[in-house]
């Protein structure tokens, strides 16, 4: 594949370039194993809705046809278990989970590593990923088989990072 260079123009970065060397969905690190692409999280609504809605254009039009959005402001309600769970930008710029190529957190990462990105953050990002199995374990181990309604915000919380817990049995 011919390394294409992506120019992002957005409320959050200016002129930022990187390259896309993998073709979109494929080619992940072995120990990555999202089981919703961002198309799928973005049609089941995830972060309130508020997320990528300036930045349309850096990505396939496809993931926006059925996107639940909220241009206005994060809305719990488009959140596909209806329960905020998010923290705000704030709270992880302090914890030092924020790339300077990635301003918006690890949504931003994951859309531009399954867009075909790949770089030296990768490792950190797939590691964090990969914490978030501490939560499934909860629900497997407290909440009943299709029971929706036990513990939503850790859910919804797995949901953002690509974790599909409608299947947790």
């Amino acid at each position: 594949m011919k390394p294409k260079t992506v120019t992002v123009h957005d409320k959050m970065q200016r002129n930022y370039r990187y390259k896309l060397t993998e073709p979109a969905g494929r080619n992940f690190d072995p120990e990555f194993k999202p089981e919703l692409t961002p198309k799928e999280m973005l049609e089941l609504g995830v972060f309130g809705g508020k997320y990528m809605t300036d930045c349309r254009k850096e990505f396939p039009k496809s993931w926006f046809v059925r996107a639940r959005l909220s241009p206005e402001g994060a809305n719990a309600d488009i959140n596909f278990f209806r329960i905020a769970a998010s923290k705000p930008l704030s709270y992880w710029k302090q914890k030092g989970w924020i790339h300077n190529d990635d301003p918006r957190g690890w949504f931003q990462w994951y859309c531009r590593y399954y867009a075909g990105r790949r770089m030296e953050d990768d490792v950190r990002q797939i590691g964090r990923w990969k914490n978030m199995t501490r939560h499934l374990a909860q629900l497997k181990k407290h909440c009943e088989r299709d029971d929706w309604s036990c513990r939503p915000r850790q859910r919804q919380a797995l949901l953002h990072w690509a974790y599909d817990t409608r299947n947790i049995r």
